[in-house]
């Protein structure tokens, strides 16, 4: 039996499990640095493969499979959940109030042990052409990610490339989204709070009008920058929270918003905090409150590397046919797949979640179901890129 025989055969039998396994990590999800039963149960099933997992300090873990010496194949899974409801009524179904995997890192986990599983017994008959080095990493979620405490203590000594999948519930099941080049965008977080006197909304001129000037930061600071930034950049501000005041005839004394600036341009990105506090420097002036910014750096777009990406091709249309290829455009969603690819090469790509014919669900919300078809698939995918 040839290793790519050997690979299938290995991810059909265990498919079963890793569904059982997906909803059981559904079930009882964990929010970022917390997920200690997540790192628990993926220790024990590498432990039961015979495999010598090596924990993180805190939560996450990896684990090394195949020949000792040379280059060294990484592939990388995400361990926690959101602070979303979550709404599915499905029996695996999240136990644990106001968290859930609303972006399919589920998914990611059941994939990767169905990779170990299959490349496990890949090494024990066959043999292995390259070590692989399974990377379970904790807090993806929260900016600027787990990827960079990772790094910096040494997890990816010795890899020479690495590859991931993302859920993608736009994609039907059984197919792949490859794209070369940046995939991801840029993301920021931005607080600003404004302080004033406040006062009596009859009498605006005695008081620094924080509501309208919050207004005026509101709508004013997207259009100014998108006249600062290159359109080529694709910078778009949002603002997801706003807050101030609790009666109508009362000009409150503290305001805030808060929200994420995206774009597709990493060298815009490296300039984004030093344009966005002058502008608001300059929108809030006239109005004489006070502002405190706090301007949080998230992660730079994922750029995926030409030659990895296309090794990833070609182990899609092994392990799934051609047709199992399928392009993909970049967005503005952030990952912290980003720092892994700036210091070696890599690449990620969208694993389709849709059931073909039925509804697109989007992610980051609550109502978020997949195909687990797509476990399969993921486990197949990344085993043959870790050997292609």
């Amino acid at each position: 039996m040839t290793l790519h025989e050997t690979i299938a055969r290995a991810v059909e039998t265990v498919t079963p499990d890793l569904i059982e396994l997906r909803r059981d990590l559904h079930a009882f999800p964990e929010l970022s640095w917390q997920e200690e039963r997540t790192t628990d149960l993926v220790f024990a099933w590498m432990d039961k493969l015979g495999l010598s997992p090596q924990r993180f300090e805190g939560t996450g873990l990896s684990v090394d499979i195949g020949p000792t010496g040379g280059p060294i194949v990484a592939l990388r899974a995400d361990l926690d959940a959101l602070p979303i409801l979550d709404t599915t009524q499905d029996p695996w179904r999240s136990k644990n109030p106001g968290v859930a995997h609303a972006c399919g890192h589920d998914v990611h986990v059941s994939a990767l042990i169905g990779a170990a599983t299959a490349l496990a017994e890949a090494d024990r008959t066959v043999g292995l052409p390259t070590r692989v080095r399974l990377i379970f990493q904790p807090a993806e979620e929260v900016m600027p990610g787990g990827a960079l405490r990772l790094l910096s203590d040494g997890a990816l000594a010795g890899v020479s490339r690495i590859f991931a999948l993302h859920c993608d519930p736009s994609l039907d099941v059984g197919r792949v989204g490859i794209r070369e080049g940046a995939i991801t965008g840029a993301s920021d977080q931005i607080h600003v709070v404004l302080n004033g006197r406040g006062g009596h909304t009859s009498r605006p001129h005695l008081t620094e009008d924080l509501t309208f000037a919050l207004g005026s930061l509101i709508t004013q600071l997207p259009a100014v920058l998108s006249r600062r930034f290159d359109p080529r950049a694709g910078a778009s501000l949002v603002w997801g929270q706003v807050s101030a005041g609790n009666a109508a005839n009362v000009i409150p004394a503290v305001g805030e918003l808060k929200g994420t600036l995206r774009m597709l341009d990493a060298a815009a990105w490296h300039d984004a905090e030093h344009l966005v506090r002058g502008i608001i420097a300059d929108i809030v002036e006239p109005f004489g409150v006070g502002v405190d910014l706090t301007y949080t750096r998230g992660v730079p777009p994922v750029v995926n590397d030409f030659s990895v990406t296309e090794r990833l091709r070609a182990a899609v249309a092994t392990a799934l046919g051609p047709e199992g290829v399928a392009s993909t455009a970049q967005s503005l969603g952030g990952e912290d797949f980003a720092w892994y690819v700036e210091t070696l090469p890599g690449t990620m790509a969208r694993l389709g979640t849709r059931t073909p014919g039925g509804p697109t669900y989007d992610l980051h919300q609550g109502n978020l179901r997949v195909d687990e078809r797509a476990i399969a698939v993921g486990a197949l995918v990344l085993a043959n890129a870790a050997i292609a």
